[in-house]
């Protein structure tokens, strides 16, 4: 399909008076978001090597981060590419530098060009260098890339063991001891081999993808301690993590049961999801049966894809929401604490997202009027098609605006070309003018890079929180006052669908001028205070006490 470089997304307005979904203004109005892809540089499509055998990864990758590589201040983009199952054919990742909004291929001289048929993406400095490395998850071995401080990057996998060779899907760096550095969790999807696909048919009684239940091959996710030296030891099996098996395709990692430590989120495919709550002592246990986040509200174990973090309701812990595949509404888990309350419905989420399949998402206030939205990239995984393009698993992406109640799905214009099997979606800051904007992977389709261009955006604060080792402090926690209210704000990366995302933390604020009494939860439980931060960036270190 032909594609515009500036074609509109969305067409909707910034102006919170706007009408609801169900009237909508007759006339256009300010989009929200220009694809700027092609004319900033970013030009890449995944692979999937599709020849009509339906092998099972093609429909499900792939992933992308969002990553200051060289420390310059601004995002750089990092595609995992696909490939050709069962030939001697490769693709390579592609890493772009971001050169003041546009993009250059570094790929080659930066030796981060993995070849295997690619998955997802965590990032983080696990050597504690202030430089950000790359770990790749494929169907097949996984690969950590060290960041060289120079530009460029080295394979480091077999001397840091972390090569599992399962097919890996998402994953996601966290501190889990404590201890200052990174450790790292990757969830697989199903234990799968090439030349061993199953034949499945869909409704209209045509060849297709098969559902991962068709298999009954769940995999095991895999954790990894970092040791200190450049080494890590998997400890799947003495956390309990190893010992039950799963089709993890999203992952969480944050503080769900306010005890300090780092928990673990893992959305499953078909399957229940699971919550791993932290015991301290490097064991894990599965509390989502008691919490109430392992299935609906209706009992029901749904097609768990991209995940997303937030403290949507203001009450100082995170909330967890989670999309699923079409006919299955999302899954809005409200933290109350001891618990979960599944409020889908009651937000305004069940009516507006089960009639797609949704991949990546993000929780994000894109006119920083101080409301959560909704972005969710769809792409259906048997064929259905849409009338308006061949591809038979293309779908429209998805944008729910935040109102005071919940959130509405605003309409999606008629007249745009993009329309694609949708995959990863990455949020970050790109050209730093205080809009968050989105990244897209489309499965044989090209890549969207979604400028925020809101021309009624409200004020914002972004903070860069740097932990003692001058790295980004993953898995701490900014709580601020914003007007009459007290918000928590994670500090991750790992979230969406095979993403890493921009893990500055970026506050709507609307009218309001500053944020006050902050606290900053560092990763290794200490914690700082500040006064108040106005308007704009603002870079924060650990005070050392």
């Amino acid at each position: 399909m032909k594609r515009m470089s500036f074609a509109l997304l969305f067409l909707i307005g910034c102006d919170a008076t706007a009408p609801p979904a169900s009237q909508p203004k007759k006339e256009q109005v300010a989009p929200w978001f220009h694809d700027e892809a092609l004319v900033r540089g970013v030009d890449f499509t995944w692979v999937s090597g599709d020849t009509g055998k339906f092998n099972m990864p093609e429909i499900i990758g792939g992933g992308a981060a969002m990553l200051d590589y060289d420390n310059d201040g601004d995002l750089d983009l990092y595609f995992i590419q696909g490939g050709h199952l069962g030939s001697s054919q490769t693709e390579s990742n592609v890493l772009l530098r971001n050169d003041n909004g546009n993009f250059t291929d570094v790929s080659t001289i930066s030796n981060a060009n993995d070849t295997g048929y690619g998955m997802g993406v965590a990032i983080g400095d696990y050597n504690n260098d202030s430089f950000v490395d790359i770990y790749v998850t494929n169907v097949g071995s996984n690969v950590l890339f060290k960041n060289n401080g120079d530009g460029t990057y080295t394979d480091v996998t077999d001397e840091a063991g972390v090569g599992d060779s399962g097919w890996g899907a998402s994953a996601a760096f966290a501190d889990f001891d404590r201890d200052g550095d990174l450790d790292l969790y990757a969830t697989n999807y199903l234990v799968w081999s090439d030349g061993l696909e199953l034949e499945c048919y869909n409704a209209k009684g045509t060849l297709d993808y098969c559902s991962p239940t068709n298999y009954m091959a769940p995999a095991r996710d895999v954790l990894y301690k970092n040791n200190g030296d450049g080494t890590f030891t998997d400890l799947s099996e003495k956390a309990g993590i190893g010992t039950r098996l799963g089709t993890g395709l999203g992952v969480l990692c944050n503080d769900y049961t306010n005890d300090g430590l780092i928990d673990v989120f893992v959305a499953n495919d078909g399957m229940a999801d699971q919550l791993w709550m932290n015991n301290g002592d490097w064991t894990f246990t599965d509390v989502a049966p008691m919490r109430g986040c392992a299935l609906d509200d209706e009992g029901q174990a749904k097609a768990g894809m991209g995940v997303t973090s937030a403290d949507f309701d203001a009450d100082g812990d995170l909330d967890i929401l989670v999309c699923n595949i079409t006919g299955e509404s999302d899954s809005l888990h409200r933290n109350d604490g001891n618990f979960f309350t599944d409020v889908t419905a009651s937000h305004g989420i069940r009516t507006s997202t089960r009639h797609a399949t949704r991949f990546g998402l993000g929780w994000v206030d894109f006119d920083n009027d101080g409301r959560l939205d909704l972005y969710e990239a769809n792409g259906l995984v048997q064929q259905i098609g849409s009338p308006k393009t061949d591809d038979p698993f293309a779908e429209e992406n998805y944008l729910l605006r935040g109102q005071n109640e919940g959130w509405e799905r605003v309409p999606v214009s008629m007249h745009s070309s993009l329309i694609h099997t949708s995959r990863a979606a990455v949020f970050g800051d790109v050209n730093n003018d205080g809009g968050v904007d989105v990244l897209v992977i489309n499965r044989d389709g090209p890549a969207y890079l979604l400028m925020n261009n809101c021309k009624e955006r409200g004020n914002f604060v972004t903070l860069n929180l740097r932990d003692r080792h001058n790295k980004p402090a993953i898995g701490g926690r900014v709580t601020a006052t914003i007007g009459d209210r007290r918000i928590s704000f994670p500090i991750q990366s790992s979230w969406s669908y095979m993403a890493a995302n921009d893990p500055r933390v970026h506050i709507g604020i609307g009218k309001e001028k500053v944020i006050e009494d902050i606290e900053v939860l560092w990763p290794d439980g200490s914690r700082n205070s500040y006064e108040s931060f106005d308007v704009g960036f603002h870079s924060l270190h650990q005070q050392v006490q």
